[in-house]
C-alpha cells in the first residue's frame, strides 16, 4: 500500500513509519519539525530511518538511504495548497494521521499553535481524503477527551463533552470533523484514543524523559498532586502493534470508528517512580506540587473493543518497559542524554 504518515519526525509516527517500512509499504512521511521541543531529537529520529536532516528543505522531497520504499517531505498540515498537489500526485491508499501539536500545559499559554495545526491541519487533511479519493483515514485522538471523567475504565461509550484543556478540545473536535466528513463524503475514518505512551525516543517534555534525567543528574523532579495520580502507561510497540492493525483493516462501511488504545493497566505515579529508581539504580528527589491546571487525576482504558475487532493484546510490562527507555535514554543514540 502506499501510505502517507504525518508527523514521522515525531514518537509515535517514527515508529509507525518504520513498522509499515518493513512490512514492505511504500511510505511518504510529513512533519513540519517545528521547535517545540528540541529539534535535535526529531532530527535523529529521521537520521535513524535514512533520511539526512542536513539536506531537508520546506516541501522538497528526501528519499530514505535505509528504507527504498520511504520518502520524507518537510511540510506544515496549515498548507493547504502544498498538502493538495502532494495528494494530487501520490494517490494514497490510506493516510495515518499521528502529527499535531502536543501537549496539555503547553496548550493553556499557546492557544494559537492548537488551533492552527490540530484543526485547520485537520480540516486540510481531511479535504485533501475527500478530493483525492483516499480509502481509509487513520488519525491520533487522545484520552484527554475523556476529561476529569470519574468512571474508570474509560470507555468508548462514556460522554466526552467536557474537556479541561484546548488540547483535549482540538482531539474531540477531530472525532466530530471525522465523523462529519465520513457521513457526507463516505470516508472511512479510524480515531484512536492514545494513552500515556512512553519508550526509547519517546518527547523529552513527558514524565518518563524528565524524571530519567533528573534521577540520573541527581536533580529533583516535580511531582505534582503530591503524587496521588495514576495513568495507563503504554508502551510503545504495543501502541504500534495496535496502529499497524487498524491500518492493515480495509473497512467495508464509510464510518467514523472510535477505539481506546492503551494498556489497561494504570499505575501510580509514585510506583512508576520507583520502577525509574530500581532500573536507573538511584534514588529520586522529589518535590511535591498541587495539581497543574489542565491535569486529570487518573487515566485508564478499557480496550476491550479494539481487542475484539483488532485482536488488539498490550504485553510489555512496566519494568521491562522502563528498562528498554532507560537502555536507550543512556545510550549514544539519544542526542539529548
Amino acid at each position: 500500500m502506499k501510505i502517507l504518515v504525518t508527523g514521522t519526525a515525531g514518537f509515535i509516527g517514527f515508529f509507525a513509519a518504520k513498522r509499515l517500512l518493513e512490512a514492505n509499504n511504500d511510505i511518504v512521511g510529513i512533519d513540519s519539525i517545528n521547535d517545540y521541543y528540541d529539534q535535535r531529537l526529531k532530527n535523529a529520529r529521521l537520521y535513524e530511518t535514512g533520511v539526512d536532516p542536513n539536506i531537508i528543505e520546506y516541501n522538497k522531497e528526501v528519499r530514505s538511504a535505509t528504507y527504498p520504499g520511504y520518502r520524507f517531505i518537510k511540510l506544515n498540515l496549515e498548507d493547504k495548497e502544498a498538502l493538495s498537489r502532494l495528494f494530487e500526485k501520490e494517490h494514497f491508499d490510506k493516510v495515518c494521521h499521528l502529527a499535531a501539536q502536543a501537549g496539555v500545559r503547553y496548550s493553556i499559554e499557546n492557544p494559537e499553535s492548537y488551533i492552527n495545526s490540530n484543526l485547520v491541519g485537520f480540516a486540510n487533511l481531511l479535504e485533501c481524503c475527500r478530493h483525492y479519493g483516499v480509502k481509509h483515514l487513520i488519525y491520533a485522538s487522545s484520552s484527554s477527551v475523556y476529561g476529569a471523567n470519574e468512571k474508570v475504565p474509560y470507555s468508548e461509550t462514556d460522554r466526552v463533552d467536557n474537556p479541561i484543556s484546548l488540547y483535549a478540545a482540538t482531539k474531540k473536535a477531530n472525532e466530530l470533523m471525522a465523523n462529519v466528513y465520513a457521513r457526507l463524503y463516505g470516508i472511512s475514518t479510524t480515531g484512536l484514543r492514545f494513552f500515556t505512551v512512553y519508550g526509547p525516543w519517546g518527547r523529552p517534555d513527558m514524565a518518563p524523559f524528565l524524571f530519567a534525567k533528573a534521577i540520573s543528574c541527581e536533580e529533583p523532579i516535580k511531582v505534582f498532586n503530591n503524587g496521588n495520580l495514576s495513568r495507563d502507561f503504554t508502551y510503545i510497540d504495543d501502541i504500534v502493534e495496535g496502529l499497524t492493525k487498524v491500518i492493515d483493516n480495509h473497512p467495508e462501511d464509510p464510518e467514523n470508528r472510535i477505539y481506546n488504545i492503551g494498556c489497561s493497566h494504570p499505575v501510580t505515579l509514585m510506583e512508576f517512580i520507583e520502577t525509574l529508581e530500581k532500573v536507573i539504580g538511584k534514588k529520586a528527589k522529589k518535590v511535591f506540587l498541587p495539581m497543574q491546571p489542565g491535569d486529570v487525576y487518573q487515566t485508564y482504558a478499557d480496550t476491550l473493543k479494539l481487542e475484539r475487532d483488532f485482536g488488539y493484546k498490550p504485553s510489555t510490562s512496566l519494568e521491562k518497559g522502563i528498562s528498554e527507555f532507560i537502555q536507550w535514554y543512556l545510550s549514544p543514540k539519544n542526542p539529548l542524554r
